[in-house]
């Protein structure tokens, strides 16, 4: 459910971020899972008309792509910074500039083998994105994976979690493109990275940050009544999605490994807002529904039991609250939506789906905050917690894009499909993004746990088949 749409990138470099910018509760939040070997990395891999990006040779011309991404980078501090861990005493993790920084590790070129099928550049997609990226480094990296049929090149940027959520994944995209093939490029401006903070002034940073602290919750306790009466408001929220009954165990949510599978499915926007539109629903209902015919597919096709069977999504919701396109960082809620797995008919579970989602979003869940928000341990615990998690089953997220096609380059985006990582025991996660006039879903799956991700793929692609002649029939 977030919502965020794409501004192409703007005439003006945005301000350098303060020297001591640290993570923010929910950046970290997405920094422990690395420790625990669930790499928290965003992508979207696209398709570009390559037409104009091949040489006579064939051959693939990443100097000119790697001059329009460098003139961009200073729109994107964040691509030219380190992600920084001072010694304890010193305070959380923060952004510092690079010393060094050196374009062609980021912008790299893989052409993958024949045959130039979906399959191949599905597995060569996973091969980058399981390349881990290094500390010592800016945490991003865009692939250019020539070899398609028709003179198309396939791109997968990865960018740690910590910079971005989904709908600021898709603003840093747009920051790197432009509305027409013709568009100016800019020469990159020199570049003079600011000195790393001393000690000295990470310690009093963090000094004052703690006081801040403390002042705050001494407030909270002079205002005894107040912190009553927000706990209270909140209490409904924790109570809906974290206390009010568990999620089923299923043969999908058991600890991931390392190696994933990818599968793609493309359907037409317009279609699915019809579908919703008819059913009263929403979009993200609809993708929901489609998930729910996935799942009933894959257990089924596992000779396991799906009567009366209800699982739970989860389901991120932005919590953006920049102008569209200017989304940065992480700022998300959630929300736990139940899913009619034992409901054969389609529309029947649509409309149990989008009355249980309206009632949810009365409920979500807003960033960690007081102590859960500011201690590490705590925040380490939790994430630990994750690989025996049974609040929910799968993650399903929708992600607004833009609805006009973007050019690389001076090449056409003809497809983009977000790439979402796994966690804790969520072996199965599903990600839309519309993209003119597209609906693009990405389904990732760990590769042991759900070798048959295909299976369930086809069982969505049905579910949306179903859905779309329903409204045909009752137009």
């Amino acid at each position: 459910m977030n919502k965020s749409s794409i501004a192409p990138r703007s005439a003006q470099p945005g301000p350098r971020l303060p020297i001591t910018e640290r993570l923010g509760p929910q950046d970290l939040m997405m920094l422990w899972p690395d420790d625990l070997g669930w790499p928290e990395v965003i992508g979207a891999l696209a398709i570009l008309d390559g037409t104009g990006l091949l040489d006579r040779d064939g051959r693939f011309r990443v100097e000119a792509v790697r001059e329009v991404i460098g003139s961009r980078l200073p729109q994107v501090p964040r691509f030219r910074q380190l992600l920084y861990t001072p010694r304890w005493g010193l305070g959380w993790p923060l952004w510092v500039d690079a010393r060094f920084f050196d374009l062609t590790e980021h912008v790299r070129v893989r052409p993958f083998a024949a045959p130039p099928d979906e399959e191949r550049l599905l597995r060569t997609v996973e091969d980058v994105r399981a390349l881990p990226l290094s500390r010592s480094r800016p945490l991003w990296e865009v692939w250019f994976l020539p070899g398609l049929a028709d003179d198309r090149v396939a791109m997968f940027i990865k960018v740690h979690h910590t910079i971005a959520d989904g709908p600021a994944g898709v603003t840093l995209l747009g920051t790197f493109c432009d509305l027409s093939a013709d568009a100016p490029t800019t020469p990159a401006r020199p570049w003079t990275p600011v000195p790393m903070p001393s000690s000295r002034n990470l310690f009093e940073d963090n000094l004052r940050r703690r006081v801040q602290a403390a002042e705050g919750a001494l407030s909270k306790l002079r205002r005894p009544a107040t912190t009553l009466h927000q706990a209270r408001e909140r209490w409904p929220e924790v109570r809906e999605n974290y206390l009010k009954g568990r999620a089923p165990r299923t043969s999908f949510n058991i600890p991931i490994g390392q190696h994933r599978r990818l599968a793609v499915i493309r359907s037409n926007l317009d279609a699915a807002k019809q579908i919703a539109h008819h059913h009263d629903a929403k979009l993200n209902d609809v993708l929901m529904s489609a998930t729910a015919g996935g799942l009933r597919e894959l257990l089924r096709s596992r000779g396991e039991l799906v009567e009366d069977l209800v699982l739970r999504a989860f389901v991120p919701v932005s919590l953006h609250q920049e102008e569209p396109g200017r989304a940065r960082g992480n700022q998300g809620g959630l929300m736990f939506v139940p899913l009619p797995i034992g409901e054969p008919d389609p529309i029947r579970r649509l409309r149990l789906i989008a009355e249980a989602s309206a009632r949810q979003k009365k409920y979500v869940v807003g960033a960690p905050e007081g102590i859960l928000g500011r201690n590490r341990v705590l925040q380490r615990a939790m994430t630990r917690g994750l690989a025996r998690q049974r609040w929910a089953n799968v993650y399903v997220a929708n992600i607004f894009g833009p609805p006009m096609p973007l050019y690389l380059a001076g090449a056409r985006i003809t497809e983009i499909f977000p790439v979402v990582p796994l966690i804790g025991n969520f072996t199965l996660a599903v990600a839309a993004l519309s993209y003119a006039e597209q609906l693009n879903i990405t389904v990732v799956a760990d590769a042991n746990a759900c070798p048959d991700v295909d299976v369930f793929a086809q069982g969505v692609r049905d579910s949306l088949q179903a859905l779309s002649s329903s409204q045909h029939l009752l137009a």
